[in-house]
């Protein structure tokens, strides 16, 4: 199973993966974000339910994302946008989306300031 993990994490610390990375360290999957409102604003509501159906599932149209969610093509198209746009979701060669994990983990610890 490919999972990918949502994590909260500074620049820093996501340099020294990618450093460990070179000196051939497996790293695993990450999608970091620098705070949790980060975060909660790149994956709002209606893209988690677009990442969850994509989830496990092959490269697909927008067209067919929309059909799965039964939500309007339109603003099923904003949210492949911002996800494409945050690294999130791929496009494959002929045009189609993918989510290439078949988990997602997410990983960040919120505390009293």
């Amino acid at each position: 199973m490919h999972t990918v993990t949502l994590r909260i994490a500074s620049r820093e610390k996501v340099n020294k993966r990618f450093l460990e990375t070179f000196k051939g360290k497996q790293q695993g999957s990450f999608i970091s974000f620098e705070s949790p409102a980060v975060l909660f604003k790149v994956i709002s509501g209606h893209r988690w339910e677009l990442l969850k159906m994509m989830t496990g599932a092959r490269a697909m149209s927008i067209r067919e994302a929309s059909r799965r969610l039964e939500r309007d093509v339109k603003a099923v198209h904003g949210d492949v946008s911002a996800l494409l746009k945050a690294g999130i979701l791929h496009k494959t060669d002929d045009g189609q989306i993918e989510f290439p994990f078949d988990a997602i983990h997410v990983d960040f610890l919120l505390q009293a300031a």
